[in-house]
């Protein structure tokens, strides 16, 4: 019998992230595919990044809210190609920024997850998502996860954390 890969779709598409819990594993494009395998189904996640620590737990909420929905699934961890914020939806992205979290800016085209030239002189700037002021200045290059570096605001003094594009 072949399960509705639809409702499978529906069954995790409020499945939250368990670092950032407002905002959903399809907003953040971790959840990559759906699809019926040589021996069944199949759920494809990505990591945000190869040592994200929060990937067993992910695999477990998907395994879990989909045993609660009585299909039978597989959870397979895909690493190529590298997950990119450019998979997060915008919904996703907003969701970031009503949180508390700066989201990434566009990864430029034609850009590489592997980059082998010093960074360009000028970055653009990330604006606070507290007040929106872009009088803002990176603290440290890890925030609360790897994925996130830390900023402070210059105006409303706030720290943040900002979604590092990939």
């Amino acid at each position: 019998m072949t399960t509705n890969l639809a409702a499978v779709w529906a069954a995790l598409e409020d499945l939250a992230d368990p670092e950032i819990p407002v905002v959903s594993l399809r907003d953040l494009g971790i959840l990559r595919d759906v699809r019926e395998g040589p021996d069944g189904l199949e759920v494809v996640i990505t990591p945000t990044y190869s040592g994200c620590p929060a990937m067993s737990q992910i695999e477990d909420d998907v395994r879990s809210t989909l045993e609660k929905c009585g299909i039978p699934a597989r959870v397979v961890t895909q690493l190529a190609p590298a997950w990119t914020t450019d998979w997060m939806t915008e919904s996703g992205k907003e969701k970031l920024r009503a949180y508390g979290i700066a989201p990434p800016h566009a990864t430029p085209a034609g850009s590489s997850v592997v980059r082998f030239i010093a960074k360009p002189a000028q970055t653009p700037a990330v604006p606070c998502p507290h007040c929106g002021s872009a009088n803002t200045v990176e603290t440290s290059h890890f925030g609360s996860t790897a994925c996130k570096a830390l900023y402070k605001c210059r105006d409303c003094q706030e720290p943040f954390d900002y979604f590092k594009p990939y």
